[in-house]
Order: structure tokens, then sequence, then C-alpha cells
């Protein structure tokens, strides 16, 4: 008698419309509609944006702490992060950093900062934990992790001794830092950076230029604001005695990649394969006949690295075909077709808004899911 086949989903979030486990219960149903007997596994995953918390905490059965932290412009926010078996912990940093959180005009542009991330590593750090994962997307700041040294209880110092402002706006005066009050312990805990990002701190492609705008900086100023950058990472050199602003991805939220590398000794990773490691993904591909990914928009991102593209490299590596299922796509996907995707399944199925397709979700991609199941019993 033939072994029913097996099919593992792992796809990332469908912003504004469903959770990565979410969606993927909604594909997985699908499946079962086009082969009744067909075995379903779900994987949460994600990049470092929105659903790390869930994707390692899903993944690795460990469970979430709710903290009072301060927001991006200093008003209180409860923060969610998780505590993960094995003495871990992982922080979204739009959790208490998000760009949801912020207007995005010039003057929340200029005032955002990292303090409440600083917050959620402190809380974690008096958990005992010995790891903490650290997902870079989704930021509203652009202060290179000034706000994240302070919580942790460096002093930002301007020219009279006076401590400088939060955010973005403080870089600019900034000339000492004093590290006498840090916390030591975020020195001795290893702490992974979990991103998709690749700039540099500073120049045409630091995180001022090329992320400065979606946050609100005006385009006229970014030359200007990125040599308040500059300086500010000739200061963290000289307080800290390492110069990482030229390390691929220190530019990811705003600089706060640099900053935790520069004042915690942080490593940055690729987003998706620390998180795909981190939950034994290799071991879940044993005896898998079918893997379907997916996220909200795929396009020529998505081939940079992105959480579809790291499943399927993975899967492709044991011969193992994959489908994507997408809310839309660009029309040249080749860089993704070269990463190991065989096919993508748009979930839109009559033309319609942004808003009607976030509503036709549960009904959309149960039906992206059982096109993607017919395409590879096809093939059989």
């Amino acid at each position: 008698m033939a072994q029913p086949y097996r099919v593992l989903i792992a796809t990332d979030s469908f912003k504004g419309s469903a959770s990565s486990a979410h969606a993927g219960e909604l594909i997985a149903s699908g499946v079962r509609r086009a082969c009744g007997d067909a075995q379903t596994r779900v994987v949460p995953i994600a990049d470092g944006g929105e659903g790390t918390v869930d994707a390692l905490v899903g993944g690795l059965g460990g469970t979430k702490r709710r903290v009072n932290v301060q927001g991006p412009l200093g008003k209180t926010v409860t923060a969610t992060y998780g505590l993960l078996p094995g003495g871990a912990a992982v922080i979204e940093t739009a959790a208490a950093a998000g760009i949801t959180l912020s207007s995005c005009s010039e003057q929340d542009a200029l005032r955002a900062s990292t303090y409440g991330v600083g917050q959620l590593v402190s809380d974690a750090l008096d958990q005992g934990v010995r790891r903490i994962y650290i997902g870079l997307g989704g930021s509203a700041t652009s202060d290179g992790g000034a706000g994240l040294a302070c919580a942790l209880g460096a002093r930002l110092l301007d020219a009279t001794g006076d401590p400088v402002e939060p955010g973005l706006a403080g870089l600019r005066d900034a000339v000492r830092i004093d590290m006498a009050g840090f916390d030591r312990r975020a020195q001795m805990t290893e702490i992974i950076l979990l991103t998709d990002v690749t700039n540099p701190l500073c120049g045409l492609d630091g995180a001022i230029r090329i992320y400065g705008e979606q946050k609100g900086v005006p385009t006229a100023r970014l030359g200007e604001l990125d040599t308040w950058m500059v300086c500010y990472a000739g200061v963290v050199d000289h307080a800290t005695h390492t110069d990482v602003s030229r390390l691929p991805g220190a530019g990811a939220a705003g600089g706060l990649g640099f900053g935790l590398a520069a004042f915690c000794g942080a490593r940055i990773e690729r987003g998706i394969e620390a998180v795909l490691d981190a939950v034994r993904f290799d071991e879940m591909l044993r005896g898998v006949d079918l893997v379907i990914t997916g996220e909200g928009r795929m396009d020529a991102q998505t081939a940079q690295g992105k959480a579809p593209v790291g499943v399927a490299r993975r899967a492709r590596s044991k011969g193992i075909p994959v489908v994507a299922v997408v809310g839309s796509r660009a029309d040249d996907l080749g860089g993704v077709y070269g990463q190991g995707i065989g096919l993508v399944i748009p979930a839109v199925t009559a033309p319609c808004t942004l808003a009607e397709a976030f509503a036709r979700t549960e009904r959309s991609l149960p039906l992206a899911g059982e096109t993607a199941m017919r395409a590879f019993l096809l093939g059989r």
C-alpha cells in the first residue's frame, strides 16, 4: 500500500492578514482538500521581522513574557518577547520600537529611540538567559543603537558633559560615551542578530540614506543626517575600541545592528538561516515529499535571502520540490526560481483591492494550498 504524501508547510507571515502559523494552517487545509490522506506539518518561520518570536517560541516550545517598556517616542508600551528552552530568549525590535508606533513624520524620525529594546534585553538578562536572538525588522528608529546603549547603562554626553537628547537628533551632539555604568552582562551573553539586511551603518548604502525616508527623514536632509551617523560611529569606536560601522547588517534597524555589535559584541546572521537552524528545520525535511513556502509579496528582494528562499535552498539540497504561495508577485521572478522554488502561486483569484485581498485570506490561502497540491500530484 502506497504511503501518504508528506507535506511540510513553512511560510513567512502575510503581513496585515495572517501570521506564519495561521497562514500555514490555511494552506494545509487546502492541501488536504486536494489529497485527503496527505500528512501535513506546519512550521512557523520568520527572518527577523514580524513573527520571529512566534516562530521560535512555537518551534522550540518556549513561553512569552510581557514587559512595559519605553516606546520609540517615549510613551510606555507593552512588549512581548519569548523565553526559550536552554536559557535563551528571542526579542523583536518592532515590539518596542516598531514603525507602527511612529507617525513617520520628520519630528518622529529624529526622536525615535531604541531605548525600549534595551529594556527588553535587560529584562531577559534578569531572567538568567545565556543567549538572546534579536530580530531587527520593522523599526521606526535611526539612532544607531544609542537608545539601547543608554537603557543598558551607557551615557551619551555632549561637549558640556550633559546627556544628549534621545534618538537620531542626539547623535549630532554626542562627543563622548561614559561606559562606567554599562551592564556588562550584555557583553558576556551570546547575542545573535537576525536580519535580511546587509547595509553598513553609513554612506550611500547606509541606514539613513537607504531607510531614512520610510521613517520620515526628508530627502533633502539624508546627506546631513548621515554625517551625524558618521560622527557618532567615531565616538562609539573611541568608547568601545571596535569599529564595526562597515559590518554587513550594521545598518539594520536604523543602525541598531551596529550598536548591538559595538556595545555588546553581538554577531549578525542571516535571519532565516538562524531561525531554521534553531528549530532544526533540516531534520524536519526527512521523508518529506513536498515543501510549501510563501510570503505576502514575492519579488526580487525575496531572492536576496528572505524566508521563502531560505526554506527553498534547504529543500533543494535534499531534492524536495518547493512551491511558494504568495499574496502577490512581481513579473520577473527569475532570481527566486534560481534559488530552488519551482512554482509560485498567487493566492488572489479575482481583481480586488488590497483591503479586499486581506478580507479574503481565509478563503484564498486554502485555495492556493489546494492548487499547490494538485500541481504536485499532476507531476506524479
